[in-house]
């Protein structure tokens, strides 16, 4: 998220109806995307807006699934859900028309990393009932047990996912047994427009040269530069821009990666997965490498606050990944018939489309032009046409020998020794 943007607050593990934080909702994602990115310290506090987008229409109808007994939960019977997602990744309303039509409050708390939340998931007993994995590490904790399936007959809204989404998703989730998504994006680029210009000339953004070529990206050092602490995002990027595949297991491909981003690491300010959404939009940085829907709020904020920083967002020519952050249901989940009432109503097209037109990420639903506005729809860094869709790539879960050296090698990167 996506499989993270600015982290906002939230109620950490408390029980609340929406209503009280959407009225005090603050401004505020780690490996993605957000990750989730997408999109990598657990957030604690308050609840927050986040990011998200999903398009389809549907009639409102929220279903709760009994998975014990068989049997529907009638609307209002009420109860509870514990909800983990990615931090600034829900319009603020959906939690509340959620409680106000089914009765089932909510129990909502955010992180912004998919290490934080494998933790808890392989430990156990994380007290929550839907969980926000991105795809490639949805894949290896489907391999470790950690989901139950979803009862798709508790999942009518299910029938407005894209058939394209989730075709990709099932590269991860074969069949789509066990995770639908919410939201998908690109991790590329984000600059203030002005002070781009100002640092390159009339250079237009649209190559990963920017960011690889050591004397491009020292132009922008003194303006700022933050790259997402995420080596599943940035170590790829790396790794396509030399020629070599993003899946590799090959440790010699790896060392490449490494040195390319050594040799830039000095044009760096910070390595951070959810800070640069606030400094991009106030003019503090002027480049960052991220995720799509965090630089995409960036420049709604931006815009809002009329400081005059105009916000950009390329997805590079040679290619980018592309995230998914999907709504999944731990095993041991104590929940589980509000967890299939909450996915199945975040999977209503209205609701989908209302958080993609907050957020600015696209989210699972087929996309449709009623209910998403234009200017994100016709967005081809939001929703991209099919010549950039088939440049982007997904990456899968690592083993653990391969998964141990990028983690070295990036502790390696950030701190330049």
């Amino acid at each position: 998220m996506a499989a993270a943007t600015a982290v906002l607050p939230r109620f950490n593990n408390a029980l609340f109806h929406v209503p009280v934080w959407a009225a005090h909702a603050i401004p505020i994602r780690s490996t993605h995307r957000r990750r989730p990115p997408r999109r990598h310290a657990s957030q604690n506090g308050p609840i927050n807006r986040m990011p998200a987008r999903l398009p389809g229409l549907l009639p409102l109808v929220v279903l709760v699934a009994s998975v014990c007994c068989g049997t529907s939960v009638p609307a209002q019977q009420g109860g509870t859900v514990n909800f983990y997602n990615w931090s600034d990744y829900i319009d603020p309303t959906v939690l509340e028309t959620f409680t106000r039509e089914t009765g089932i409050k909510v129990r909502y708390d955010t992180f912004d990393s998919n290490d934080t939340l494998e933790t808890k998931l392989l430990a156990g007993k994380s007290g929550y009932d839907v969980v926000v994995p991105t795809g490639y590490f949805l894949e290896r904790q489907i391999k470790a047990g950690v989901f139950r399936p979803l009862d798709k007959t508790k999942l009518p809204n299910l029938a407005n996912q894209w058939p394209e989404i989730t075709k990709r998703l099932a590269t991860y989730d074969p069949d789509n047994r066990y995770a639908a998504n919410y939201m998908w994006g690109t991790t590329g680029i984000g600059y203030n427009v002005g002070k781009a210009r100002a640092a390159l000339g009339d250079v237009q953004i649209d190559s990963w040269d920017i960011v690889f070529k050591p004397e491009n990206l020292a132009r922008l050092k003194d303006c700022g530069v933050h790259m997402l602490d995420s080596a599943d995002d940035i170590m790829p990027a790396a790794l396509r821009y030399l020629g070599l595949d993003p899946n590799t297991t090959d440790a010699s491909d790896y060392e490449k990666a490494a040195a390319l981003l050594q040799k830039i690491r000095p044009s760096v300010r910070k390595f951070h997965s959810s800070e640069y959404l606030n400094v991009l939009a106030t003019g503090e940085i002027c480049f960052v490498v991220g995720w799509s829907g965090d630089i995409k709020q960036s420049q709604k904020r931006a815009a809002e606050a009329k400081n005059g920083v105009e916000i950009g967002y390329s997805i590079p020519k040679e290619g980018a990944q592309m995230f998914f952050d999907n709504l999944a249901i731990p095993k041991d989940a104590p929940n589980v018939a509000q967890a299939h009432a909450l996915i199945d109503f975040l999977l209503k097209s209205e609701i989908a489309a209302k958080s993609t037109n907050y957020l600015g990420y696209a989210n699972g639903n087929t996309p449709n032009a009623q209910l998403i506005k234009s200017e994100i729809l016709n967005d081809t860094t939001v929703y991209p046409d099919a010549s950039t869709m088939s440049r982007l790539y997904t990456i899968s879960a690592k083993d653990q020998k391969t998964q141990r050296l990028m983690n070295r090698l990036w502790t390696r990167i950030k701190t330049g020794r």
